[in-house]
């Protein structure tokens, strides 16, 4: 979209032209100007500035300074900033109780309120500013289905505590709890552990969720590069935030929308960099579901394959030695897909929202040696990424593990199945279970949880008491801080009758993770029988938002998305 030789902008297909020209529109420009605009304001292209700022967490505390720096550098691009917020579920907050079941669910009540608040007030592009786990792939998500100029900027991490000249992360705090139980540390350094692990403003500081779904923002490029580097509680961020809110201005003027962006390929760049850092295994679950948005076919298969011809360069926590914030200081995301690109795993020609390709964005990268947290494609980790996917007769739809740092990869050994987590973590916390054991946790799928609750607090209790010998699964999900032999996402998921419903206590499960296998030895027969004489079970939930969450959401190994997507398309919002 060029702008008219006097240097005003045509706005005769952009989406806001329903608001603000003609004389019909004369009463939604009133309203305009009771706010402060003026005739030259209203005639400028309209971007929305969605922030899931809200003080439920550290990670969204810093997103309404960004955000009003956003504002500020489309101003200077000749724009008209028009803030929102929408919310967030932080999972730290909502972890190990009924809150966890919120949070799958926010992802796409995210994408929806913006794309309403998109839709209702016809902005002409968007700039979301995310902090927090599930806000991250439901902003990109939103972006995805209007597909009006977008840009995406992660509102940073927190800095790492220090106790006893040692960093920490909530991770820590999480796994301290299973040490306590353990007997092996006392309260009254819990108490340490936790005053000192979290010592400011920004999203939890490992490869942990929110900050896999930040290095995928520049991977498959929708945000700046180097835009995820800093931590939140760094002002010179700011800097970032301007100069995302002046990049969306030249989308607009290049006409260069997200889906011109997100294409298979650069779908595929961001696997191989979930998979090289070592990512959470939320990252199996988001990008189908950002995927479904736009039309580009990516399943769980689909990441799997890629993880599995993925080197592992990253040294980062839970499974590595560091922190977002020194990647950040090793050159961030950049200098990752540096060496990525040199070895062939990455398509340097997609499209970003620099109006350069990936390639010509790395065109002036400089390898650093004087940094080991990420290492070059030729001195690995591992040879294969930091993720597995499984199949097998307990998962036809598959599953999925982290396998960053993990020695212990092959188990076989007898279920112990629990419905629901809190059943499992107390039997965890009582050390009522034994080594070699698989602790079974089933009905928390994203239909019969509801919600698909993430399991960090029985895994890090585990962890915690210092047992390596077992394994977990569930049709549930795990935080990006789950470190051990966690297999999620199983599916069908038990609430639909899938094989993990029909598992009895003492069934031996064999899982391999280095050949991504996961059985459970009863023969077809007996499963069969098992089948006939199962019932689906109610949930406590028979209303509300995580109700209706229920009522449509699709299986995991899909996205656990909640609408048709582009394929039921009749329009896209930004031809309006």
């Amino acid at each position: 979209m060029a702008r008219k030789p006097d240097g005003s902008w045509d706005k005769s297909k952009l989406p806001s032209r329903h608001v603000t020209e003609g004389p019909a529109r004369a009463p939604h420009r009133s309203y305009y100007y009771a706010m402060g605009l003026g005739s030259r304001e209203i005639a400028q292209p309209f971007v929305g500035v969605a922030s899931c700022w809200n003080e439920a967490a550290p990670c969204n505390t810093t997103l309404m300074r960004q955000a009003n720096a956003v504002a500020v550098g489309v101003k200077k691009a000749g724009g008209t900033p028009r803030e929102f917020c929408t919310i967030t579920v932080t999972d730290g907050i909502a972890m190990g109780h009924e809150g966890m079941r919120s949070s799958l669910v926010s992802r796409d009540a995210i994408a929806d309120t913006v794309e309403l608040t998109m839709r209702g007030h016809s902005y002409d592009a968007l700039v979301g500013v995310a902090g927090c786990d599930k806000s991250l792939p439901g902003m990109m998500m939103a972006m995805l289905r209007l597909n009006v100029p977008s840009v995406f900027l992660y509102g940073g991490s927190i800095l790492p505590g220090r106790l006893d000249g040692q960093d920490l992360t909530v991770q820590d705090v999480f796994e301290a709890v299973g040490q306590f139980s353990a007997g092996t540390i006392t309260e009254e350094r819990l108490c340490q552990v936790e005053q000192h692990a979290c010592p400011g403003d920004g999203a939890c500081g490992g490869m942990f969720t929110a900050n896999t779904m930040a290095c995928v923002s520049e991977a498959i490029g929708l945000a700046l590069p180097l835009s995820s580097a800093l931590p939140a509680a760094y002002e010179n961020r700011d800097a970032y935030a301007i100069a995302s809110g002046e990049a969306v201005m030249r989308l607009i003027e290049q006409n260069i929308r997200p889906r011109d962006i997100c294409t298979r390929k650069a779908f595929e760049n961001a696997a191989v960099v979930v998979a090289a850092t070592g990512g959470s295994t939320n990252g199996g679950l988001h990008l189908p579901a950002m995927a479904h948005e736009c039309g580009v076919d990516f399943t769980l298969k689909d990441f799997a394959e890629i993880a599995a011809r993925t080197p592992y360069i990253a040294d980062l926590k839970p499974g590595g030695r560091f922190v977002a914030k020194d990647m950040g200081e090793a050159g961030g995301v950049p200098m990752l897909l540096k060496t990525l690109l040199e070895g062939g795993y990455l398509h340097g020609d997609c499209m970003t929202v620099t109006g350069k390709t990936l390639a010509e964005n790395l065109a002036d990268v400089v390898w650093r040696d004087d940094q080991d947290v990420i290492r070059p494609v030729s001195n690995p980790l591992s040879p294969t990424g930091g993720l597995v996917g499984l199949w097998g007769n307990l998962a036809p739809e598959g599953c999925i593990v982290k396998v960053a740092g993990l020695a212990h990869q092959v188990h076989r050994g007898p279920a112990r199945v629990f419905d629901g987590e809190e059943a499992c973590f107390a039997a965890v916390e009582a050390r009522d279970y034994k080594e070699g054991d698989v602790l079974v946790i089933r009905y928390e799928g994203a239909r019969g949880g509801p919600g698909m609750r993430e399991m960090l607090s029985t895994t890090a209790a585990i962890y915690g008491q210092g047992v390596s010998n077992i394994a977990l699964i569930t049709d549930g999900r795990f935080s990006g801080a789950t470190r051990g032999l966690c297999i999620g996402h199983v599916g069908p998921e038990a609430a639909l009758g899938g094989p993990i419903a029909l598992v009895q206590d003492g069934d031996i499960i064999n899982i391999d993770a280095t050949k991504g296998t996961i059985d459970v030895e009863v023969d077809a027969a007996e499963l069969a029988r098992r089948k006939a004489a199962w019932t689906p079970r109610e949930t406590n939930y028979g209303s509300g938002a995580v109700w209706k969450f229920a009522q449509i959401v699709g299986p995991a190994h899909l996205g656990a998305v909640t609408h048709p997507g582009f394929a039921g398309e009749r329009h896209v919002y930004a031809d309006i």
